[in-house]
């Protein structure tokens, strides 16, 4: 019996074992190792330089262009108020009407003691005034002419001695007393002429105060406020409702204290409020405070902002954006171009065959372009296709 040694064959054995092994570990890295990834397209787009318009951002109030605080001019009861809160308004239409009786009374005493002075002087309502017309300084201009003409007649026959120098004596004392009664009567038509005038003074107050008795609004707008009824009794001076002007509107905005030499009258206006979300309203500065407020170093500015469908409301907050009057040129690139997340702005700058991420700063955007302020430089070119699958370094076709 032949004896063979066992460790030399156990360890050929395991030798081969191992072989195959590592063989087929080798084969199988071969045949999972990945491939190199493909070129994203990424449409490349260059940042141009060009003058851009720029706005000044401001926050503010809309407010009515006038608000009248409507109060009755003389006292009196109330007997209608025909309109409510919101009622929209035009110059002259009623508010209030207050009881006439007494200022009807008035008026018509007024105008009848007119008409008697003006009777007395023989004028019609709108007659000129001419004393000689008036008939009393009329018959004492005859008296005087007659005594006159008798005066004449005694001297030429005084001159001829057929009348006495007594009888001459009479009649100048007559033709000097008829002088002083035409000279009176003419004084006293004067004075007469000036009590018509107070007369017709006095028609024409009669006349406001009747005209009074209806409160009437100062301009076209809209009722605010109704501070009275029917039946309350209400005194000079005391006001009865709020009537504000609705069309156009003010909106006071407030702006930073370094755009204070950028804001000039006339200058145009974009603002929106929070009640139509996304609709756009144009307005024109009108007002630019000489001062600045004292605690916000803040200049207080007003637009006049047309209304003419009541649609905005005084009251509202309102976003806005002044434009400023010179342009200033900035480096733009498509608003495709840019990845925004989490507060931080990056695009892709295209370089060769790859990209490299840029951090930038942004500033406005006009229509489909956003203005790079920080982070690029004009003539660069960057993605605008696939931004959201680069990474710094990707390589792109």
């Amino acid at each position: 019996m032949i004896r063979r040694p066992v460790l030399p064959v156990l360890a050929a054995a395991l030798a081969a074992i191992l072989a195959s092994a590592a063989c087929s570990s080798g084969v199988a890295k071969g045949k999972d190792q990945p491939a190199a990834a493909a070129a994203i397209a990424v449409s490349p787009a260059a940042a141009i330089e060009q003058p851009i318009a720029r706005f000044i951002r401001a926050t503010g109030t809309l407010m009515a262009e006038e608000q009248a605080e409507v109060a009755a001019e003389i006292a009196g009861r109330v007997v209608s108020a025909p309109v409510e809160r919101g009622t929209a308004v035009t110059e002259g239409a009623e508010l209030v009407r207050l009881s006439p009786t007494e200022t009807d009374a008035q008026l018509k005493e007024a105008e009848a003691n007119a008409a008697q002075l003006e009777a007395r002087l023989g004028l019609d309502a709108g007659g000129r005034f001419d004393v000689n017309a008036v008939p009393e300084v009329q018959n004492a201009k005859a008296s005087y002419d007659l005594a006159q003409s008798e005066f004449t007649r005694i001297k030429s026959l005084l001159d001829q001695r057929v009348v006495s120098q007594s009888e001459y004596d009479q009649r100048r004392t007559q033709a000097e007393a008829a002088r002083q009664q035409y000279e009176a009567a003419k004084n006293g038509a004067a004075q007469q002429f000036q009590m018509l005038q107070a007369a017709r003074a006095r028609v024409a107050l009669a006349r406001k105060a009747f005209a009074d008795t209806v409160v009437r609004a100062p301009f076209n707008g809209v009722v605010a406020q109704r501070l009275v009824a029917a039946g309350d009794y209400v005194t000079k001076g005391m006001k009865v409702a709020v009537v504000v002007r609705v069309n156009p509107l003010r909106v006071q905005l407030t702006v930073p204290e370094q755009f204070v030499s950028a804001v000039t009258v006339g200058a145009p206006v974009a603002f929106e409020v929070d009640a139509y979300s996304g609709r756009r309203f144009d307005g024109t500065v009108k007002y630019v405070s000489p001062s600045l407020q004292a605690d916000q170093r803040a200049l207080t500015v007003e637009a006049v902002v047309p209304n003419p469908n009541g649609v905005l409301k005084p009251g509202l907050f309102a976003t806005a954006r002044i434009e400023q009057p010179s342009k200033t040129p900035g480096v733009l690139v498509p608003t495709l171009a840019v990845q925004t997340s989490a507060g931080t702005s990056r695009v892709y700058v295209v370089a060769g065959d790859h990209v490299e991420e840029r951090i930038v700063t942004t500033g406005d955007t006009l229509g489909d372009q956003i203005e790079i302020t920080k982070g690029l430089k004009a003539g660069e070119k960057v993605a605008t296709k696939n931004v959201a699958q680069l990474v710094d370094g990707s390589k792109i076709s």
